[in-house]
């Protein structure tokens, strides 16, 4: 098992690279995947310039797996500077749909 450890993460990361080409805001910018503690953290050009007025590079969302191939979906709150759990007990394609279509703009602001 743990000899197919790093091979499961990196296919976890890819999935998740994967998924961000589909979602529905900021379709134009490149977001990428970096393994943040026990997880992934999404981290993105801040086109709208609402948290970084430079544009700079900002978190958009940490994804953590749980028990029983369940995630842990969290979204940053720039302004206190913590991760927010938004949801629990997803699957990974349940998260990755939260986290692209964001219609409550938790993630992609």
């Amino acid at each position: 098992m743990l000899q197919s450890a790093p091979q499961v993460l990196a296919l976890d990361r890819a999935r998740i690279a994967r998924a961000l080409g589909q979602r529905e805001r900021y379709k134009y910018v490149r977001p990428r995947v970096e393994r943040e503690g026990m997880g992934w953290k999404v981290i993105s050009p801040n086109c709208s310039r609402n948290v970084d007025p430079a544009g700079g590079e900002i978190e958009i969302a940490w994804l953590v797996p749980a028990s029983n191939g369940q995630w842990l979906l969290h979204a940053r709150d720039h302004g206190a500077g913590c991760w927010v759990l938004k949801a629990a007990g997803l699957r990974m394609d349940e998260a990755l749909q939260r986290l692209c279509s964001d219609p409550q703009r938790e993630f992609w602001r």
